[in-house]
């Protein structure tokens, strides 16, 4: 698998962030990038419950992701999956020419080691758009299971299942 490094994101980072916004390939998933720009300018307050990551390889920033505890988000998308101690993340990767390399299954693994690390998380879900099937099968690839009645993919992470 591929390796990337997620890195703590930086003021410095916020205009290459913008401008993957701006990229057909990300703007069809990522839409309102002023809501995504705003939290990411009020992360060390207003959103410092959100974890912003840059995404490397190699030294080349080539994405984004982030991790958040679903309980604070208000978000209800998940149906009646059991939400305790969940959180939730959001991962894109901005430059085209490292896309379908597998990159992205590796933003998932090094988010879900982030977040088992980090938190008393003791799930993760996620639910990406019903057409996103790329995305679909990149949770897929990363060991997440999919819950269909709820429509929510999740990734235990009680044991060591990573």
């Amino acid at each position: 698998m591929n390796k990337v490094k997620l890195r703590a994101f930086k003021d410095q980072d916020l205009s290459l962030f913008k401008q993957w916004l701006n990229k057909e390939h990300v703007a069809q998933w990522y839409t309102e990038p002023d809501d995504w720009i705003y939290e990411i300018e009020k992360r060390n307050d207003e959103f410092n419950w959100l974890h912003h990551f840059i995404v490397e390889v190699e030294g080349v920033a080539i994405g984004f992701c982030q991790y958040y505890d679903y309980a604070l988000s208000g978000e209800t998308w998940h149906n009646r999956a059991d939400v305790k101690e969940a959180y939730s993340i959001d991962y894109m990767i901005g430059e085209e020419k490292y896309l379908g390399k597998g990159f992205g299954t590796g933003i998932v693994f090094a988010l879900a080691e982030e977040v088992k690390a980090n938190t008393d998380a003791k799930k993760i879900i996620v639910q990406p758009d019903s057409k996103n099937q790329i995305s679909r099968n990149t949770l897929l690839a990363a060991n997440f299971q999919y819950d269909e009645e709820n429509d929510v993919y999740y990734k235990e992470l009680l044991s060591n299942n990573m």
